[in-house]
């Protein structure tokens, strides 16, 4: 029998979904689960800036999407003491726009860009004496006439996350003076992070049932938590007292996850690769087009995790299948099989049947 832990820290009855999805990410370094090495190093550069009373060094975090770095600009804010103001790259289309947000910081504040990569080269000239000088160079008048004045900002952090770190100019990842990447995280660190989300919205949970949404994780703590969500609604609606196995488990084949953690847009393109493509090598505009999807979707959502589990290799020639693919799928790996045969994988695989190892 699954043991059901009710921890009813937050009543969801009074809860906006905005409040909600705040109330999930944790406020301080010592709550934040997973990337051992990075807590390690940041609180130890967070202490040394506390103690010289400066502001932290400028952070840039790369990885695969949902992996917390908007979070950590969260705590690096509250453990500095400052105000956490968050930006896209996109969003910044003109100097003025990033000019104004940086004269309204307040000493040790944070300025968190998310999908850095995308800002205009002319909202980066404005940004480095911003970030070397803490000054804002501005141009006044115009022609002849025209004159520069500087203004003095106060002591801030720049948190950048990007997905593409080698999309980003060299003059702007060289004047971050932290730079580290965020890794896909282990099952079981997941698992915690579940149950501290269930905990949050105020939901028991077995620590079985935590285990089942966590593996089907793709190893990301924002699908755990979006997972955990919709589990929750099944949970409710069934009226259950808790999230346990059996719960977790319905509500997982529902959503099209197996046990692997693939779900129907994975088995899509593995379909594809191997059916379409009799396993590769095909090039990225090729899948897109036959999956109808972007193809940085495909590089930037889907690949990762297929890579990860060694289902697919990217080569210069293009996408390739591994045995693992054509196992997960039940295709014999010298490729003898009949296209469109009724009985090749209609519903995905059975759960359970491939394991990954």
């Amino acid at each position: 029998m699954n043991n059901i832990e009710n921890k009813n820290t937050l009543d969801p009855e009074t809860l906006s979904p905005e409040e909600d999805a705040v109330s999930l990410r944790p406020s301080h370094l010592a709550d934040f689960i997973g990337q051992d090495q990075l807590k390690e190093k940041l609180s130890i550069y967070i202490k040394a800036a506390t103690l010289r009373e400066e502001a932290l060094d400028h952070c840039l975090f790369y990885g695969p999407p949902g992996l917390g770095k908007t979070t950590l600009a969260g705590i690096i804010a509250a453990e500095m003491g400052g105000q956490l103001r968050v930006t896209t790259g996109p969003a910044l289309e003109k100097a003025g726009d990033l000019a104004a947000i940086i004269s309204n910081l307040q000493p040790m504040d944070v300025l968190f860009i998310d999908e850095i990569h995308r800002l205009p080269a002319a909202v980066e000239e404005v940004l480095y004496p911003g970030m070397e000088d803490f000054a804002l160079d501005i141009i006044v008048g115009k022609g002849p006439l025209a004159r520069t004045l500087r203004l003095r900002i106060p002591p801030f952090t720049l948190v950048g996350a990007t997905t593409r770190l080698g999309l980003l100019t060299s003059p702007l990842r060289a004047r971050f003076g932290i730079v580290e990447q965020l890794n896909l995280y282990a099952t079981g660190e997941l698992s915690r992070i579940v149950q501290r989300g269930a905990g949050a919205m105020g939901i028991g949970i077995s620590s079985e049932g935590a285990q089942k949404i966590a593996s089907r994780s793709r190893g990301t703590p924002r699908v755990a938590l979006r997972l955990l969500r919709r589990v929750r609604d099944v949970a409710e609606v069934r009226q259950e007292n808790g999230i346990s196995a059996d719960i977790a488990d319905i509500a997982l084949e529902m959503l099209g996850i197996d046990s692997a953690g693939f779900d129907e847009k994975d088995r899509s393109y593995m379909r594809a690769l191997v059916e379409l493509f009799s396993g590769g090598p095909v090039g990225l505009s090729t899948l897109s087009a036959a999956l109808n999807e972007e193809s940085q979707t495909i590089e930037d959502i889907y690949e990762p995790f297929l890579i990860q589990r060694g289902l697919i290799e990217r080569t210069p020639r293009g996408r390739k299948a591994t045995q693992n693919a054509y196992d997960y799928l039940g295709i014999p790996w010298n490729g003898e099989f009949a296209h469109g045969q009724e009985t090749l994988f209609p519903d995905g695989p059975e759960a359970g049947e491939w394991s990954g190892e």
